[in-house]
């Protein structure tokens, strides 16, 4: 049963600064050996105003049970939440009008047309945007009069977006939003989530996707087994868990790796499979290490091919959090 505690924020910002408060969160389900099983596990994080937060997590990390508690959609077993200083539990209605879902699977009247079917969620609300303008911000404007049915699946799915802001929400909520989508539809939904941003509104995004996480989010929080990892900016997510930057290269005679190692920025070197004229250089400075290397080749006359720079990406910050075994 859902209960409401009264709790003293301990958050950077302040609770005018966040559109969405989550504390102490729990969420119970059977387990199938017996007993029960935190989904959620005791989650606090909050989506600062006309930010994109990114969710993060393996299959069954609790990502999802979450989403749908602060959008009231399933009671939680304990903990509170805030939207738009709102307790969705205790009045939806308000919570309803000004939030926005895109569910990872939707069902439409089959007859209705979108243009239609936009106006029918429309007439709901008491504030509405322009059936035709929300099918243009996601190139949908010459199916207006299509039937659901007749779209394709990366379509369908865009369609799923625009409904979710039929009503102009101050927050909205997409669970996996361009899972299906081939990359221009993909490169079109994140223009679409990016204006999102741009005009005031929250955004709260899971994905699969670890570049669009990157590119799309303002801050990050990785869910695993029910609890929040680790929240911060991409940048400081990487900085902390990601692997090293390197740097590799060819030179046109060999080289030794105790001359690479004393350059600046350079933390260690390495032969690469071709022997003594392919090298990896850990680095812990890129614009440090690479103009030492190129200052360092050009007084040895040393010419440098093929270069190029591994720089760790969230990804890696993900499989280094979440570990790499497979989970259903």
């Amino acid at each position: 049963m859902h209960q409401t505690m009264t709790t003293t924020s301990t958050l950077e910002h302040t609770v005018t600064d966040d559109a969405v408060t989550v504390r102490g969160l729990f969420k119970y389900y059977p387990h199938p050996d017996g007993g029960t099983f935190a989904a959620v596990d005791g989650i606090d994080i909050a989506a600062h105003r006309g930010e994109v937060l990114g969710i993060l997590g393996p299959n069954g990390a609790g990502k999802t049970t979450t989403l749908e508690i602060i959008e009231g959609l399933t009671a939680a077993d304990g903990g509170s939440v805030s939207v738009l200083g709102l307790d969705p539990f205790v009045e939806p209605n308000e919570v309803q009008k000004r939030i926005g879902i895109q569910l990872q699977s939707s069902a439409y009247f089959e007859f209705l047309r979108l243009e239609e079917l936009l106006n029918l969620f429309g007439d709901l609300y008491p504030k509405r945007l322009d059936p035709v303008g929300l099918l243009a911000r996601v190139g949908l404007e010459d199916k207006r009069k299509a039937l659901v049915g007749e779209l394709s699946g990366g379509q369908a799915q865009r369609f799923a977006i625009v409904a979710a802001l039929v009503n102009d929400p101050d927050v909205v909520f997409l669970d996996e939003p361009t899972t299906g989508l081939d990359p221009q539809a993909r490169r079109n939904l994140w223009d679409v989530i990016d204006g999102l941003s741009e005009e005031g509104r929250t955004v709260i995004l899971t994905t699969h996707y670890m570049e669009e996480a990157e590119t799309l989010a303002d801050r990050v929080a990785v869910i695993d087994h029910g609890r929040i990892v680790d929240l911060d900016t991409p940048t400081s997510l990487i900085d902390r868990h990601g692997s090293e930057t390197n740097v590799r290269f060819v030179t046109d005679r060999p080289t030794s790796t105790a001359d690479l190692e004393r350059l600046p920025g350079v933390r260690s070197a390495a032969n690469g499979p071709a022997g003594h004229t392919s090298h990896t250089l850990d680095v812990s400075a890129t614009d440090v290490a690479v103009p030492a290397l190129f200052n360092w080749a050009a007084q040895a006359s040393v010419s440098i091919t093929d270069l190029t720079i591994h720089r760790p990406t969230l990804e890696d910050v993900f499989l280094n959090i979440t570990g790499r075994r497979l989970r259903d």
